[in-house]
């Protein structure tokens, strides 16, 4: 039988158009889920904003393969002195590896939370997950070196990680008693998916951009 999670991850690839990504912000080891701030566009319940934060990590994820080549060429023409090229590039393999582990994170997150819901909440997760990837629908229409820019610049919301810790744990200490419903914001209107502002500016490019 498949999870409920894994239904839920069904139900936005049916409506993914185009690759949606999301700013990302590296968690910092002294945040905390009171100290951290919010996503922009995120829901405010734990459940929903893991489920968020799935979505719009795996969709900067998924645009790995595509901006590299343009991360290449703007880490070799534009060195910083006394920096080394093979260091600053394995930085974005480093970078990989991590958010292939909040990647799990999120999703066992998750699915304790469902599993241990007395009511189903998968449809909501759904939901959190396609506005998290939909911080980027607009990604497509990007310049190349723009697209790129954005991408090495952004970082996953401090939020994201500490939040998912505490959901799982909450989860499965509280088994039965566990539940999430009073807590899950009703569902907005739907308006057209507008792309989140970075969280700073992009990484610089001294010549100017040709062609998308």
């Amino acid at each position: 039988m498949i999870s409920p999670f894994l239904f839920a991850l069904a139900l936005v690839a049916q409506d993914a158009q185009t690759p949606d990504v999301a700013p990302l912000e590296t968690a910092t080891p002294t945040a905390t889920v009171a100290e951290a701030a919010y996503p922009p566009g995120a829901p405010r319940d734990p459940y929903g904003l893991v489920a968020w934060c799935y979505g719009a990590l795996s969709a900067h994820k998924g645009l790995r393969d595509q901006v590299m080549p343009e991360v290449v060429r703007i880490e070799t023409t534009y060195r910083r002195p006394g920096t080394s090229l093979e260091d600053d590039l394995q930085a974005y393999e480093d970078l990989n590896q991590l958010s292939e582990g909040n990647l799990a994170l999120f999703s066992r997150a998750m699915e304790a939370a469902e599993k241990a819901s007395p009511r189903p909440i998968n449809a909501h997760g759904a939901d959190a997950l396609r506005r998290g990837r939909a911080t980027w629908s607009r990604a497509a229409d990007l310049p190349k070196a723009r697209l790129a820019q954005e991408w090495m610049s952004w970082t996953l919301p401090a939020r994201c990680e500490t939040t998912a810790v505490a959901l799982e744990e909450r989860a499965r200490l509280m088994g039965p008693a566990f539940d999430l419903s009073a807590e899950i914001e009703p569902a907005a209107p739907e308006t057209p998916d507008e792309p989140a502002e970075p969280t700073r500016e992009p990484a610089p490019v001294e010549e100017p951009v040709i062609g998308g």
